[in-house]
């Protein structure tokens, strides 16, 4: 019978945010797939526990990720964890819950640290609906055309980035976005210095030029207002009414429900209508 995998998040900063879940699962695995052994190691000192770690990370997934599958399927239970926060998101985990998931190796998330949930929660934009966009290409053709799909996005978009692209982020997004644009800009969550500043794209590319940024950064930007919708037309009702009449409406019946959904007139929708019948 295969192990578990356990998805297990790590403190993003302040190590009062480890749970008792993840230490009770961090204890009682087999092993630890580890971004970075070095990171992993100063917090199993911290929570007093040893465990054997093998590495997995972005320059290694095949064979890292063939490693913890084998012993997956040996029947050992392992814990993935990241440098910080929840791996499999933004992060090379993502492949190897893939390949759990087509090998039917149980996989087993256990709730905790988040950057993007947390500086989404504290931004002050709207949180119904949000896309998440992750870290921009480095290469500028990719990364002009990662905004330009963005263009017209009305969801509330999450960026992550680091200190030393942030100015050249934040111009590329004044560029696309408009320099009004709303933007909370959430810097070392959870740590000492953590700082949520909430601004215009414009107002935020000006300040970073003269104030090299310190700390990661996860940026929460408004999404575009919406766009109104096209008046429908007579021939709009007319192509709606006909769908109708195919379900065994009346023309009557058609029109009435037509002319209602697209807000026309149903005696201009009707006559027309009738004219074509005929």
């Amino acid at each position: 019978m295969a192990g578990t995998l356990y998805l297990v998040p790590t403190p993003i900063g302040n190590l009062g945010d480890i749970s008792p879940r993840i230490v009770n699962t961090l204890a009682q695995v087999s092993l630890i797939a580890a971004e970075d052994t070095r990171v992993t190691r100063k917090l199993l000192n911290y929570l007093n526990l040893k465990k054997p770690m093998v590495s997995y990370h972005r320059h290694n997934t095949e064979t890292g990720g063939q490693q913890v599958l084998e012993r997956l399927l040996a029947g050992e239970d392992c814990a993935l964890v990241s440098d910080a926060g929840t791996p499999a998101v933004s992060d090379p985990g993502e492949e190897l819950v893939a390949r759990c998931a087509q090998a039917e190796i149980p996989v087993v998330p256990i709730p905790g640290p988040c950057a993007l949930v947390s500086a989404l929660a504290a931004s002050g934009q709207p949180t119904g609906r949000f896309t998440f966009e992750g870290f921009l290409a480095m290469n500028k053709k990719n990364r002009r055309a990662h905004l330009d799909a963005l263009r017209n996005e009305e969801r509330t978009m999450i960026f992550y980035e680091a200190p030393h692209k942030l100015a050249a982020t934040l111009q590329d997004l004044t560029a696309t976005f408009g320099p009004d644009r709303p933007v909370s800009l959430c810097r070392e969550l959870t740590k000492l210095h953590e700082e949520i500043r909430r601004t215009t794209l414009g107002q935020a590319a000006a300040f970073y030029q003269e104030n090299p940024p310190k700390g990661e950064f996860v940026l929460v930007v408004h999404g575009a207002e919406p766009r109104p919708e096209p008046e429908a037309t007579l021939e709009d009702g007319l192509v709606l009414t006909g769908r109708l009449r195919e379900t065994g409406l009346s023309l009557r019946d058609a029109v009435r429900q037509a002319a209602r959904e697209l807000h026309l007139s149903r005696s201009k929708l009707y006559d027309l209508a009738l004219a074509r019948e005929r």
